[in-house]
């Protein structure tokens, strides 16, 4: 076999395993964004799906806040609260079952609430 042919397939085999290499990285670097851009979107979706059904079972989105604010208060006094979304709802029968499900992002991080629902008015579940 001629030499000039062995460099021609040399030269060639690592021209498409560079391009194989760069064309992984390129796919792997987009899947990383994608995903993140997903959860993202994920989490957007939950939170509107969580205040859509707390608004359909009559919950008053003021009232949840600010239960969910008292116990943040309760648990870390002075420190104010940077965010606050509505996570989750739970309707079981009857009221005294009821849940609401914050995550309150504050100066030292971000934590969930959980509240329970007695009668009327709402209040940490321990």
């Amino acid at each position: 076999m001629p030499t000039w042919l062995i460099v021609v397939l040399v030269v060639f085999a690592l021209l498409v395993i560079g391009l194989f290499l760069l064309g992984l990285a390129g796919a792997r670097r987009r899947d990383r964004d994608r995903d993140a851009g997903f959860t993202a979107e994920l989490e957007k979706a939950n939170a509107a799906l969580a205040e859509a059904r707390a608004q359909d079972r009559g919950w008053e989105r003021a009232v949840l806040e600010a239960a969910a604010r008292a116990a943040h208060e309760r648990a870390h006094p002075g420190s104010d609260i940077r965010e606050l979304h509505l996570l989750q709802v739970v309707d079981r029968p009857g009221t005294d079952s009821d849940q609401a499900r914050f995550r309150v992002i504050d100066a030292h991080g971000e934590h969930d609430i959980l509240l329970g629902r007695r009668g009327d008015s709402w209040s940490e579940v321990a």
